[in-house]
C-alpha cells in the first residue's frame, strides 16, 4: 500500500506547467514539451521528496520557455520555489552569443545552493539522456539541434562543464548517469 504523501503543491505546480506549456513541442522530438519537464521531476524525485524541489523541477523552464513571469511564479509557489526556477531560467538577453549564455548558466550552477543542483540535474539529465538517445539512432546530426557554433564540440564542452559544476551531487544517481552518458556520447 501506498503511503500517504502530501502532494498539494506537486499537483497544483504539475497543472500550472502543462497549461503553460500546452501546445508546445520539445524541439527535434514531435512529443509534447511537457514530457520533459515531468521526466525532470521524476529525476529529482530519486534524490529528494520535497515538495517545493519537485515542483520547481516541473516548473523549471516556464519562465524561460512561456509567457509565465517570475512574479506569477512567486505568487503561486513561494519565493523558495521561485528562487529555485529563476536559477534554472537563462538570465541573458535574447541574441547573447550562444558560449556566453552557456558560461553564464554553468557559473549559476557553480554558486548554487544544492536544492538548486538538484533541480539542475534533474534537467540536465533528462536533456543528455535525449541526446544519448538520439546520437545512438542518428549520430552527429543530432548535434545540428543546437545552435552552438562548433556543434558536438560544443555540447561536449557544455555538459562537461556542467557535471563539473554539479560534482556536489556526485554521491546521487542522476548525476551518475549524467556522467556516464556524457562519456558514452562523446568518446568518439
Amino acid at each position: 500500500m501506498n503511503m500517504p504523501l502530501d502532494t498539494q503543491l506537486f499537483d497544483r505546480a504539475a497543472i500550472f506547467a502543462i497549461k503553460a506549456h500546452a501546445g508546445t513541442e520539445r524541439r527535434g522530438k514531435a512529443f509534447p514539451y511537457i514530457i520533459h519537464p515531468m521526466e525532470a521531476a521524476s529525476i529529482v524525485s530519486s534524490i529528494t521528496n520535497d515538495p517545493e524541489l519537485l515542483a520547481a523541477a516541473i516548473l523549471h523552464d516556464t519562465i524561460e520557455d512561456t509567457d509565465v513571469t517570475e512574479e506569477q511564479i512567486r505568487n503561486e509557489f513561494g519565493d523558495r520555489v521561485a528562487n529555485l526556477v529563476k536559477n534554472e531560467t537563462s538570465q541573458m538577453p535574447k541574441g547573447t552569443p550562444w558560449r556566453t549564455k552557456r558560461q553564464s548558466q554553468i557559473a549559476i550552477i557553480v554558486s548554487a545552493s544544492r536544492d538548486s543542483k538538484i533541480v539542475a540535474i534533474g534537467d540536465k539529465l533528462s536533456n543528455m539522456r535525449a541526446i544519448a538517445n538520439d546520437y545512438s539512432i542518428i549520430g552527429d546530426e543530432v548535434f545540428n539541434r543546437f545552435h552552438a557554433p562548433n556543434g558536438k564540440m560544443d555540447i561536449e564542452w557544455y555538459y562537461r562543464e556542467l557535471a563539473n559544476a554539479l560534482q556536489e551531487l556526485n554521491d546521487t544517481l542522476p548525476y551518475k548517469e549524467f556522467l556516464s552518458l556524457i562519456n558514452k556520447t562523446f568518446s568518439d
